[in-house]
């Protein structure tokens, strides 16, 4: 179609809060440069049990270097953390903080061979770091959270929850082969 142009559907917006411009590094090995920044957190930023909230604060400590290939970009990100506990569902309120570390190659430094998912790319001179901070903060979430490392959890008869009602406990349960003579019990002791 004329007049349309062939516009790169995947290319980034510079001004997204996680798209890193490393036009000031240049291409030359070795340079390096430091960037402290918070942005909001992406939507969907954890498991189903333990989440960043949509919109929290994300605070990133990276240094970028060029490398031969492309640019280097290690750091740490701190953010919140809300959930619930796996054993007694209790709310829990954390934070953490996740290093990263990832080599973003330059377009014609790729290898035919690399598939996509292999290698994180540069788009011109920019970076997007909401991959590489999905990856770090999702691999360092427990898989069942916790709100406390001994906590007792759930009553599973009843559903009580066991660290407000530590002595908490059930009489045994009667084999239905021996309900007639539990009421025949009970009939014994009302007539006393």
């Amino acid at each position: 179609m004329p007049g349309t142009g062939s516009r790169n559907l995947s290319s980034l917006d510079p001004r997204a809060p996680l798209v890193l411009d490393t036009r000031e590094l240049g291409r030359r090995p070795g340079s390096q440069h430091q960037v402290t920044l918070t942005v909001p957190a992406p939507a969907d930023l954890g498991i189903e049990v333990l989440r960043v909230p949509e919109g929290s604060q994300v605070e990133l400590d990276l240094r970028l270097e060029a490398v031969m290939e492309g640019v280097l970009v290690t750091g740490t990100a701190a953010v919140e953390l809300v959930g619930e506990c796996a054993r007694c569902l209790d709310e829990i309120s954390d934070e953490s903080v996740v290093d990263l570390q990832e080599l973003f190659v330059y377009e014609d430094q790729r290898h035919p061979s690399e598939e996509d998912d292999e290698v994180s790319t540069l788009k011109g001179d920019l970076v997007d770091l909401e991959p590489l901070l999905r990856d770090a903060v999702v691999l360092a979430l427990p898989f069942q959270p916790l709100c406390e490392d001994d906590c007792p959890g759930m009553c599973p008869d009843c559903g009580a929850r066991l660290k407000d009602d530590p002595d908490h406990a059930h009489d045994a349960p009667i084999d239905p082969r021996w309900a007639g003579l539990t009421a025949l019990q009970h009939d014994e002791q009302d007539r006393d």
